[in-house]
């Protein structure tokens, strides 16, 4: 989260056009803060279920709210009659209502004090959901979402008491989300690499569940193909 030379907060631009930019990225501020949280969260969820007893803040019900209000953008936004088997077109309207409202859904998520840093954390959220012209969605977008949550602690709206309900209720409420926008407007996958991936929308989850099932009894590696292993596996993310 940048802080502009005058105090206020800055709108974020993209940096990274090309691969020769990655190194500006890796070597950043931004992606040092990034790996920070990802690695902050790994930890604090190590054998934790979804069940497993936690705080629950103002602000993780506001934010759980306002994932909740975007999905019901998606039930009054049903997909329309289309020859293209994929990206169905309903998806934009429904983003257009995102966008148009996000503002507004962040300001009555917030507490007044963290209110300046909307400008900033609007373009976050609003990049968290898809791709609007290709109607697609890849881990760039979750990783817009971990961005949107890692500003969330670093402007301390969130504190450390705050991990688990952020991993456990926050993120998987937006796994939830995005899982529904994928099959109701049948978004492609974007940028899939097929058998380097074990998933071709999400990345989190595998890190994050890889560290709740640290030391678990009965599941392992090569649990992963069992039908009945897998259910226990529903406890976590």
């Amino acid at each position: 989260m940048e802080i502009g030379g005058d105090g206020t907060y800055v709108v974020p631009k993209r940096e990274v056009f090309t691969l020769q930019d990655m190194p500006k990225w890796e070597k950043s501020e931004a992606f040092a803060e990034y790996m920070g949280f990802v690695v902050m969260v790994n930890e604090t969820v190590k054998s934790k279920k979804m069940t497993s007893p936690y705080p629950v803040s103002q602000l993780t019900q506001n934010i759980v709210r306002l994932l909740d209000r975007l999905e019901v953008f998606v039930d009054e936004t049903p997909p329309i009659d289309q020859p293209q088997r994929f990206g169905n077109k309903a998806f934009r309207t429904w983003f257009d209502r995102t966008k148009e409202n996000a503002e507004n859904l962040l300001v009555e998520a917030l507490p007044e004090r963290f209110r300046d840093a909307v400008v900033e954390l609007r373009v976050y959220l609003i990049d968290s959901f898809g791709n609007y012209t290709r109607i697609d969605y890849g881990t760039g977008h979750e990783m817009a979402f971990a961005m949107f949550l890692c500003c969330l602690f670093k402007i301390g709206a969130f504190v450390e008491e705050d991990v688990l309900a952020v991993a456990l209720r926050i993120f998987n409420r937006y796994l939830e989300l995005v899982r529904k926008l994928q099959l109701t407007y049948r978004m492609e996958p974007a940028g899939s690499h097929g058998a380097w991936s074990l998933d071709d929308f999400q990345f989190l989850p595998f890190v994050w569940g890889s560290s709740q099932l640290t030391d678990h009894p009965r599941l392992f590696p090569k649990s992963f193909p069992d039908e009945d292993i897998a259910e226990i596996g529903r406890a976590h993310v």
